[in-house]
């Protein structure tokens, strides 16, 4: 992420902090019972019904901003390059070179020079798996 993806995303993050508190800061048509709390003194300095015009008022502004950096970070998201792949970064295969008509080994070794496996005559016994003790079948 970009210095400036960062430094959008914690404005959002203020600005949607900023709209809770102005929320739970603002009374409901049913808040009278609030004043006997101490909620009436606000509007002492506002002046009668100044307090919910400023807070709604600033609520809206938040929101707006919240809208702009969302839009923001959109935008920004939009422009960063997918992440690599790691099988991206992996060189392709080596090319098959035929050499009469059999596929080549890297390496030099063609698969017929290869060493066979040692036949086991027909009727002697199956040869023992490796690191069994001899004469336990």
């Amino acid at each position: 992420m970009t210095t400036l993806h960062w430094i959008v995303l914690i404005v959002h993050v203020l600005i949607a902090v900023g709209i809770v508190g102005l929320v739970l800061l603002q009374r409901g048509k049913g808040a009278e019972a609030g004043a006997a709390f101490g909620a009436g003194a606000s509007s002492t300095i506002f002046g009668a019904r100044g307090s919910a015009n400023f807070l709604s008022r600033s609520t809206a502004v938040l929101a707006a901003m919240f809208f702009a950096t969302s839009l923001g970070l959109a935008y920004l998201g939009a422009q960063r390059k997918p992440p690599a792949s790691v099988l991206d970064a992996v060189a392709p295969a080596a090319e098959v070179k035929l050499q009469d008509g059999v596929p080549a080994v890297p390496g030099g070794v063609a698969p017929e020079a290869a060493p066979a496996p040692a036949a086991v005559p027909a009727g002697s016994p199956a040869p023992a798996p490796e690191g069994a003790p001899a004469g336990s079948e």
